[in-house]
């Protein structure tokens, strides 16, 4: 059986997995101290687009955690690159929150239709204006298909419910940015300066945060915290590296087990 490579990068999930909107995951902050005391280079890999990347860091820093820009990847991020290289004019089902991380893309009659979660703007008039692009011809860009997140109330419909009905409508096919697409890991990667194999990724998705890592050749530490249900580490194939309590255990675990 063939060696397996030294850990050199661990990607890191945010929502559900650090914290849960204004609350913190218990012991996250001083875990990520920790992990940052080692060698391995930290990149923090994120499907949120309620928000844009400065808020979020914001966010992130009233909560405690030393996190600098750089270190942060986002599917916003991804979608905006896929958009200027393509030179489109996207009709954005975005938070205004998250509409900063376009900011110089014209959106004027618009000829394609990007979709991220947009609880505020997922209305009839507005699907069906979608829904009309695309059956004009326009592409349909998923920022992420999450089926559901959680909030501080519970779980909440993802975009991956209203892009899959627009899909279903259409007779069209989103291309997907975010996790747990294969290319998203790799462009998070890019600047780490290693290989998929010595990379793990921490999520509370088993499908879009630890399956897809696994599919794009990491390793992944699915945390019971945030969106994760019991026996979701079932969900998928193959199984987790590891299941922790939350990401002090995977932490713990990271140290103990894979350095």
């Amino acid at each position: 059986m063939a060696m397996r490579q030294a850990l050199k990068a661990v990607l890191i999930d945010l929502s559900g997995t650090l914290h849960i909107e204004d609350t913190v995951v218990p012991g996250a902050p001083e875990a990520l101290k920790r992990l940052r005391e080692t060698p391995l280079a930290v990149k923090f890999v994120t499907n949120t687009t309620k928000e844009s990347k400065r808020s979020l860091l914001d966010r992130l820093h009233r909560l405690n955690f030393s996190i600098q820009e750089r270190e942060i990847f986002t599917s916003l991020t991804a979608a905006r690159g896929l958009v200027e290289r393509r030179s489109l004019r996207p009709l954005l089902l975005l938070e205004d929150s998250a509409l900063e991380d376009f900011a110089g893309i014209e959106t004027s009659d618009p000829n394609a239709v990007v979709v991220g979660l947009a609880p505020d703007h997922f209305n009839y008039q507005t699907l069906n204006k979608a829904f009309r692009l695309i059956l004009e011809g326009a592409p349909l860009i998923a920022v992420h298909k999450a089926r559901y997140y959680k909030r501080k109330d519970g779980l909440a419909l993802g975009p991956g419910p209203f892009v899959t009905g627009l899909e279903y409508a259409t007779d069209a096919r989103a291309t997907v940015v975010g996790k747990p697409e294969k290319t998203f890991f790799l462009e998070a990667l890019r600047d780490l300066d290693c290989t998929p194999e010595e990379a793990v990724m921490i999520g509370d998705d088993a499908r879009d945060d630890v399956g897809g890592a696994q599919n794009a050749g990491l390793r992944g530490i699915l945390v019971q915290t945030g969106k994760y249900r019991a026996g979701d580490e079932n969900k998928i194939s193959p199984l987790p590296l590891a299941t922790c309590a939350g990401f002090p255990q995977a932490v713990d675990y990271i140290l103990e087990q894979l350095m």
